[in-house]
């Protein structure tokens, strides 16, 4: 297909006269079918719904077949109307737009949906199981079109995935504004998901998928890099200074949990990763992102000893359930340095956690047809997994839960995850590494892509944040020169590493001075030239300021408010209004929807005098909201980095946190009882 011909199919939006039906295709990664769920009455309004998209002409043709489309997958994915040009983000002069902003995000939205960087890319699904960008593709088409005629006086409203429309605005507006899985309070349940979903009414946005900001796998793999090497060092012996030997066992290989390998590799250990998902070992394999996959246990077993003898820095893939690994690592008493789990349990019952005992297709087929059975054995599994965790554990394992709601779903199975203090027994990586070491500072999962498509374009942005950071490290306060020089080694070794997935993308870890400093040195790059096309600016929710969730972003916040979402709510009305290009507001990401209130935003910057000003305004609040709420929880690390930001910066007046003596409240309540 030319240029020309793919852009005149964007025009088009939904076509008509239709396109003949599209053959199911087996070689792709397609979602589990979903739960029967609705009643017939439902049924009948899930058709309507979805009907309502196409002229009345067509109803007749389109109502049996996605009346059948539900009945077989549990879903209207209108899989007639996926596009036969290549899925894949292409340079932004490619793209059919009055808007150049508008380009840049039909860019991104391409990118969330390429086979190379979807978990199951022909239902939209681009991570975590049911992560979607939409819900059916009548609305990517739709959406497509809209961005293709809009101007920069327009700003394009979305519902879980539908195109509202276009409304007047001004172009210091969103082009975009985004919701996903808004539903009132007491609806928000794992069958209200399934039941809305199922309806055409509603989606799971996950975090990055739902917002178009996701980059593959390496937008999660600075961050569990970095989980890695803190937790490794932290439980080094006296006098090692290496992580070479550890042993590192987790499991998931999917949309963001296939970032383990890499991050084993990157941290210096030797890690064993578990999937059961034969299509997700051979993807990440064939993209490099694991070393070896081995089917056996007994040759696996083998190849773990060798390899911690040896300290190798190899990536292992278990093509099997995780369960099986854990009790065999325990019958053997292997000894295990760290350990974790990024199955999708924040998704249990609808593919997010297969459980042992069944094969993969088994486990699919019981999910649709017996899902009660299908949930007993998903509780059953947690409980063996969690008892041979424990064993290990014992025996000197840290085992850190790594925000995927694994601890949540086991306790809620009756697995032995308890401490006596009525806490889990084990920590998550925010309440022990990623929040008082990085949040509580700032410094989160800054992302950039290259909309020139172009990887010149993208060495260019390493050298200069390179160039960013080592300036910063020279005058960096000692209590965040070691998360500075981190950062630093993983920019220069990005290339290396061999990141990209999809996109032109990079993500770095980087602090409210740093993210705007290395944007206002890429915007002086666009405008002199240097790099070729405007570059869009974003980040992972999962970070400082973009999500409540009492279990993982904010489960390091102690005094009573992290079950609150004031603080990801502010975020996005104050990105919305400070210069974002498009923003994002989620129910639902990692650990499950009704668990978490998230948000996003998306920054085109063109070389220009308001991209400057853009990314003064906005990046300044996107990262020092959370601070200044961390400080207000009274954690330390926050308390110091606001009153630094305060210094540094004229205006900002943040509420700070009075702290009591503990022998005073105790006085006091001991008085009064």
């Amino acid at each position: 297909m030319t240029t020309e011909e793919f852009k005149k199919e964007i025009q088009g939006g939904i076509p008509y006269p239709l396109p003949s039906p599209r053959p199911y295709d087996p070689d792709v990664n397609h979602a589990p079918k979903r739960k029967d769920i609705l009643s017939d009455a439902e049924k009948e309004l899930a058709l309507r719904n979805a009907l309502r998209y196409f002229p009345t002409e067509t109803h007749a043709e389109l109502a049996p077949e996605f009346a059948h489309e539900l009945a077989e997958y549990g879903r209207i994915y209108m899989y007639r109307l996926r596009p036969a040009y290549e899925m894949r983000a292409r340079h932004i002069d490619e793209y059919p737009a009055r808007s150049r902003q508008a380009a840049a995000i039909m860019m991104m939205i391409q990118n969330n949906l390429d086979p190379a960087v979807a978990q199951h890319p022909h239902e939209l699904i681009t991570y975590g199981g049911n992560g979607a960008v939409f819900q059916n593709w009548a609305q990517y088409r739709l959406v497509m079109k809209y961005l293709s005629e809009m101007t920069d006086d327009q700003t394009l409203v979305m519902y879980s995935g539908h195109p509202l429309g276009l409304f007047p605005s001004h172009p210091g507006a969103p082009r975009v504004v985004v919701t996903n899985g808004m539903v009132i309070p007491n609806y928000s349940k794992p069958d209200d998901w399934e039941r809305f979903n199922a309806l055409g009414v509603s989606q799971y946005g996950q975090m990055t998928a739902g917002s178009y900001m996701y980059i593959g796998p390496q937008g999660i793999v600075h961050g569990t890099t970095i989980t890695v090497l803190n937790a490794g060092r932290s439980h080094l012996p006296e006098g090692e200074d290496s992580l070479k030997g550890m042993l590192f066992v987790t499991a998931g290989l999917g949309g963001m949990s296939g970032a383990q390998p890499k991050a084993g590799n990157i941290s210096g250990v030797v890690s064993v990763t578990a999937e059961i998902n034969p299509a997700a070992v051979e993807k990440r394999f064939r993209q490099g992102w694991v070393d070896e996959v081995h089917t056996s246990l007994d040759e696996l077993m083998t190849r773990i000893r060798q390899a911690v003898a040896d300290k190798e820095v190899v990536s292992l893939a278990y093509q099997g359930n995780v369960v099986d690994l854990w009790e065999r690592l325990a019958e053997e008493d292997v000894k295990v340095n760290l350990g974790s789990d990024q199955t999708s349990l924040h998704n249990p019952w609808a593919g997010g956690y297969y459980p042992v005992g069944y094969s993969y297709d088994e486990s699919r087929r019981m999910m649709a047809e017996q899902p009660e059975k299908f949930r007993e054995a998903v509780k059953e599994s947690l409980r063996r997994q969690v008892a041979a965790i424990n064993k290990l554990a014992d025996r000197g394992m840290y085992f850190f839960d790594y925000g995927n709601a694994f601890l949540l779903e086991s306790s809620r199975a009756g697995a032995d995850v308890m401490g006596p203090d009525g806490n889990f027994r084990y920590p998550s990586y925010v309440q022990d590494i990623m929040g008082p070491k990085f949040f509580d500072y700032g410094f989160g999962p800054f992302r950039w892509v290259c909309t020139s498509c172009a990887p010149q374009d993208l060495r260019k942005t390493d050298k200069i944040a390179a160039k960013v950071l080592e300036e910063m490290l020279t005058e960096a306060p000692d209590d965040i020169r070691g998360q500075l020089a981190d950062n630093l080694h993983w920019i220069k070794e990005a290339a290396d590493n061999h990141l990209v997935v999809g996109s032109q993308a990079r993500i770095l870890y980087a602090d409210s001075e740093g993210r705007t400093r290395i944007a206002l040195a890429f915007n002086e790059a666009i405008r002199n030239g240097e790099i070729s096309a405007p570059i869009v600016l974003g980040r992972d929710h999962h970070d400082v300021s973009g999500t409540d969730s009492p279990y993982r972003e904010t489960s390091n916040i102690t005094d009573g408010s992290q079950f609150t979402a004031d603080m990801a709510v502010q975020n996005v009305i104050g990105d919305s209004f400070r210069g974002a290009t498009w923003v994002s507001l989620h129910n639902g990401g990692g650990v499950g929807w009704g668990e978490v209130i998230n948000g996003g935003f998306g920054m085109v910057i063109d070389g220009s005098e308001d991209s400057e000003r853009r990314i003064r305004n906005m990046l300044l609040w996107d990262v020092n909201n959370g601070i200044a709420r961390r400080s207000w929880g009274r954690n330390k690390g926050a308390m110091d980095a606001i009153r630094r930001e305060m210094t540094r910066t004229p205006g900002l007046q943040v509420t700070l946190p009075n702290l009591v003596e503990d022998e005073i409240i105790k006085s006091a309540i001991s008085r009064k009882s």
